[in-house]
Protein backbone atom coordinates (compact mmCIF):
# COMPACT_ATOMS: atom_id res chain seq x y z
CA UNK A 1 0.00 0.00 0.00
CA UNK A 2 1.58 3.47 -0.61
CA UNK A 3 1.72 6.03 2.13
CA UNK A 4 1.27 9.87 1.21
CA UNK A 5 3.60 12.20 2.66
CA UNK A 6 2.94 15.82 2.58
CA UNK A 7 6.06 17.61 1.58
CA UNK A 8 6.96 19.40 4.64
CA UNK A 9 6.20 15.58 7.08
CA UNK A 10 8.43 13.90 4.63
CA UNK A 11 11.01 16.61 5.30
CA UNK A 12 10.64 16.48 9.05
CA UNK A 13 10.79 12.31 8.89
CA UNK A 14 13.14 11.74 5.85
CA UNK A 15 14.35 8.53 6.87
CA UNK A 16 11.50 6.71 8.32
CA UNK A 17 10.02 7.55 4.51
CA UNK A 18 13.33 6.36 3.33
CA UNK A 19 13.19 2.72 5.76
CA UNK A 20 9.42 2.67 4.45
CA UNK A 21 10.83 2.91 0.49
CA UNK A 22 13.83 0.61 1.33
CA UNK A 23 11.21 -2.03 2.16
CA UNK A 24 9.53 -2.16 -1.13
CA UNK A 25 6.73 0.38 -0.26
CA UNK A 26 6.61 3.15 -2.74
CA UNK A 27 6.40 6.47 -0.58
CA UNK A 28 4.38 9.27 -2.23
CA UNK A 29 5.21 12.96 -1.52
CA UNK A 30 2.39 15.47 -2.21
CA UNK A 31 3.23 19.13 -2.48
CA UNK A 32 0.50 21.97 -1.91
CA UNK A 33 -1.97 18.95 -2.22
CA UNK A 34 -0.97 17.71 -5.54
CA UNK A 35 1.17 14.59 -6.25
CA UNK A 36 4.83 15.48 -6.92
CA UNK A 37 7.16 12.77 -6.33
CA UNK A 38 7.23 9.12 -5.77
CA UNK A 39 10.41 7.48 -3.74
CA UNK A 40 11.04 3.89 -4.17
CA UNK A 41 13.67 1.71 -3.28
CA UNK A 42 16.68 0.68 -5.69
CA UNK A 43 15.51 -2.56 -6.74
CA UNK A 44 12.05 -1.55 -7.37
CA UNK A 45 13.25 1.76 -9.49
CA UNK A 46 16.09 -0.77 -11.58
CA UNK A 47 13.21 -3.30 -12.49
CA UNK A 48 11.19 -0.32 -14.16
CA UNK A 49 13.69 1.23 -15.90
CA UNK A 50 16.23 -1.89 -17.00
CA UNK A 51 18.98 0.41 -15.36
CA UNK A 52 21.07 -3.03 -14.56
CA UNK A 53 20.54 -4.42 -17.49
CA UNK A 54 23.47 -5.26 -19.74
CA UNK A 55 23.05 -3.89 -23.47
CA UNK A 56 22.33 -7.42 -24.47
CA UNK A 57 19.17 -7.84 -22.09
CA UNK A 58 18.39 -4.67 -23.24
CA UNK A 59 18.20 -5.29 -26.59
CA UNK A 60 16.70 -8.78 -26.32
CA UNK A 61 13.35 -9.34 -27.02
CA UNK A 62 11.10 -10.14 -23.91
CA UNK A 63 10.02 -13.38 -25.74
CA UNK A 64 10.92 -15.29 -28.76
CA UNK A 65 9.68 -14.22 -32.74
CA UNK A 66 7.88 -16.72 -34.14
CA UNK A 67 9.71 -18.55 -36.86
CA UNK A 68 7.96 -17.46 -39.66
CA UNK A 69 9.39 -13.72 -38.50
CA UNK A 70 12.69 -15.33 -37.55
CA UNK A 71 12.82 -16.99 -40.62
CA UNK A 72 11.72 -13.40 -42.87
CA UNK A 73 14.35 -11.68 -40.44
CA UNK A 74 17.25 -13.87 -41.45
CA UNK A 75 16.76 -15.32 -44.92
CA UNK A 76 18.40 -13.32 -48.16
CA UNK A 77 16.72 -12.17 -50.70
CA UNK A 78 16.98 -13.91 -54.16
CA UNK A 79 17.99 -12.43 -57.04
CA UNK A 80 15.38 -11.42 -58.99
Amino acid sequence: MIRTWRLQEAKARFSQLVDEAMKGQPQLVTRRGRKAVVVLDWESYARLTGADLSLWQALRLPKPLPNEEAEALFSRLEAE
